[in-house]
């Protein structure tokens, strides 16, 4: 595998033609909408270009991101970047970081040094990670993707090669949203080389051609986490629809508006997060921004939106029939607002559970809403399978 490294420099032209574009953006009426029922709120969205117009540094944010070293490799025919951090201690775990969407490799910005030197955060050298962030393929800096087909069932195979490519032969491996269930494919799939799997949302793998848990699975006190899942996909789904059948019809519309792609963006980022409403008490406005910019500025929202459809057209193929479905050992964090929860004894029956936490708060952007709770989850769960 041929792995070269990558520094992030975008064009001066892309920024000015960007500021080009927010200058000129329209302000759309809204009404009766302050609780975003309707959608995103427009008074908020035109506070937030506003400052993105007048304040926001693309370059102080691209300077962060280059304190850590990037590579581009080619895996399977396909560009893949990705983040690479070796850890301070006697003998650091491989950690392979999967995100998802709405997400970049930089949502794990806040975790990267505290699991790769936890002795200078107060912890115990013995918990070093070596960490690896790949974007997911047709992510970010993972593009142009010019090949159809790719699912998070290709994204879990193309990472255990990204991992042996880096001489990691066994590794421990964590994700959120896409992230969780590339992991929990890992887990499924290529057991053997998984020291562990973490994640913070489970699904089962065929969800996305029809897959649900049987409601035998569910107890009397857990029926109000059957109608929160209903609810989620009743009242918040629309994206899911668009993006799981119609993703370049979208694709057309955001890659060619900022403003409309930030839109989309930030209502999930709102939507899905413990913020009670108030999104920057969870992401500040740099946050929401940089997110956006990754997408824009990689021209990676259509490919990103496709993940959806080939999960959709790609029922999932199990790869043997044993029990639990997913055999690496897991450990589990639920957030109390994570947008999907299951019941236990689903979670007992489907997973190889060794470690379950149940958080106080965040919901799902838990590297970013609550990075602490998560770091220590995360620590302890694979220490406890040294």
């Amino acid at each position: 595998m041929n792995i070269e490294r990558f520094v992030i420099d975008i064009e001066q032209s892309r920024l000015d033609e960007l500021a080009t574009r927010l200058n000129s953006a329209r302000v759309i009426p809204d009404f009766g909408n302050s609780n975003w029922e309707y959608g995103t709120n427009t008074n908020y969205l035109s506070e937030l270009v506003e400052y993105w117009r007048k304040d926001y540094d693309w370059r102080k944010h691209e300077k962060e991101m280059n304190q850590f070293e990037h590579f581009k490799t080619e895996i399977d025919g396909l560009p893949i970047h990705f983040l690479y951090k070796k850890g301070k201690g006697p003998s650091p775990t491989p950690l392979l970081l999967s995100h998802g969407w709405p997400w970049t490799f930089w949502d794990y910005q806040k975790l990267i040094n505290p699991l790769t030197d936890p002795a200078a955060y107060g912890g115990d050298e013995a918990d070093a990670f070596d960490v690896v962030i790949p974007s997911l393929p047709g992510y970010g800096f993972s593009t142009p993707l010019t090949s159809t087909g790719i699912n998070f069932v290709s994204t879990a195979d193309i990472f255990v090669k990204l991992m042996d490519g880096l001489g990691y032969k066994k590794f421990a491996a964590h994700g959120h949203d896409w992230g969780a269930i590339i992991t929990a494919q890992l887990g499924h799939k290529h057991a053997d080389k998984l020291i562990g799997a973490h994640f913070t949302t489970m699904l089962p793998l065929d969800t996305f051609t029809g897959g649900t848990v049987d409601e035998s699975f569910f107890d009397a006190s857990e029926m109000g986490i059957a109608e929160k899942n209903m609810t989620f996909f009743a009242d918040g789904g629309g994206y899911f629809a668009l993006q799981s059948t119609r993703p370049q019809t979208l694709a057309n519309a955001l890659c060619d508006s900022p403003v409309g792609l930030c839109s989309w963006i930030l209502e999930k980022r709102r939507d899905w997060s413990d913020c009670g409403g108030d999104v920057e008490s969870r992401f500040s406005k740099d946050d929401l921004i940089t997110t956006v910019m990754l997408y824009w500025l990689t021209d990676s929202f259509g490919t990103s939106a496709r993940f959806y459809y080939e999960a959709a057209h790609q029922p999932w193929a199990p790869s043997h029939d044993r029990k639990p479905l997913v055999e690496a050992p897991c450990g589990i964090a639920i957030f109390p607002e994570e947008v999907l929860a299951q019941p236990k004894a689903w979670i007992e029956h489907y997973y190889n559970v060794k470690h379950l936490s149940e958080m106080s708060s965040g919901g799902h952007f838990a590297a970013m809403e609550e990075p602490e709770a998560l770091l220590k989850d995360i620590q302890q769960f694979f220490a406890s399978l040294r």
